[in-house]
């Protein structure tokens, strides 16, 4: 089963050899002599592709020139083997990835968004390479290190490890959680892999497409790509972490503005205060809402997502 063709008829796909890899996306067909749209570079999270985006690429397509990249690892993309300090996994080496495919598409600012991993992604683009984002949305997460930390928890610690158990999991050394994710076994991944998507207040898997559902399937249940979500984990609690206490040391902040977005029925929500975290980290104007919603807010609520990227990118 493949995504209907009229979710993607605007778009173009095409892998690009980027950073050492290839990178899966998706971006809007420009006809000869059409003005450009603004950019706008949406990034998915764990674990999911650039297909959780197609409701809300569909409502803004008519105003932007969208790119809808699979992040490496996940998707489409390459799924390479960790190095051994998963610098390769790196969010500083994957939104290196990002900014060579905005090159490869001869685009030089952009507007960003990014939910869960994609958050954290666009996070460190945003500081590595302000000069290329105008504004910056960033949804569901809080910043990396203040999770790990346990910062601005608004309950004990132990109930972000409950609920956030996989980051914990997926960090341990290869290849144990791939063989308890189902690297063998296909059928176990999927149960794992429907288990994350139904979780994390999203009230089971409703909100998905039986397209979308086969998708994320196809792409994320098999040795390789669970071995890349798994390095994506290892790199966020190591190397990640390094950069982001050295960014703080520095007194890098993101420099444009940002709007926050968090689903009401989601462990951010309960556990932590993401708009002070994200004002912490930002010397621009940070403003944000939650959402009636649990994690994966643009599947949940892509009506209200859509409208909101729009009035704050404009």
């Amino acid at each position: 089963m493949t995504p209907p063709s009229h979710w993607f008829e605007d778009f173009e796909s095409r892998s690009f050899e980027v950073n050492g890899t290839a990178i899966h996306a998706r971006f809007s067909r420009v006809a000869l002599g059409e003005p450009m749209r603004p950019a706008l570079l949406l990034l998915h999270g764990f674990p999911q592709s650039h297909v959780m985006w197609h409701r809300v690429a569909q409502r803004l397509s008519p105003y932007y020139f969208l790119v809808m990249p699979d992040l490496r690892g996940y998707g489409d993309s390459s799924k390479t083997p960790g190095l051994p300090d998963h610098s390769n996994y790196s969010k500083r080496n994957m939104a290196h990835d990002m900014v060579a495919v905005m090159n490869e598409l001869g685009v030089d600012r952009f507007f960003l968004c990014g939910h869960d991993r994609g958050g954290r992604v666009a996070h460190r683009l945003a500081l590595d390479y302000a000069a290329r984002v105008d504004k910056l949305c960033i949804i569901d997460i809080a910043p990396t290190l203040d999770m790990y930390e346990g910062n601005s928890m608004t309950g004990p610690y132990m109930e972000f490890a409950r609920a956030y158990y996989h980051w914990f999991h997926l960090l341990q050394p290869a290849p144990l959680p791939e063989i308890m994710m189902g690297a063998n076994h296909p059928e176990t991944a999927v149960a794992y892999l429907h288990a994350k998507l139904g979780g994390w207040g999203s009230s089971g898997l409703g909100y998905i497409e039986p397209q979308a559902l086969a998708e994320y399937e196809r792409c994320f249940c098999n040795a390789q790509a669970l071995h890349s979500a798994c390095e994506d984990y290892r790199a966020s609690a190591g190397i990640d972490l390094l950069h982001d206490r050295e960014s703080r040391a520095k007194g890098h902040k993101v420099a444009c503005d940002m709007l926050v977005l968090w689903g009401e029925r989601g462990v951010v929500h309960r556990l932590f205060q993401p708009l002070a975290l994200w004002q912490d980290q930002c010397s621009g104007i940070v403003a944000g809402h939650p959402l009636p919603a649990g994690h994966f807010i643009p599947e949940e609520q892509p009506e209200a997502t859509a409208d909101l990227l729009q009035d704050f990118f404009g």
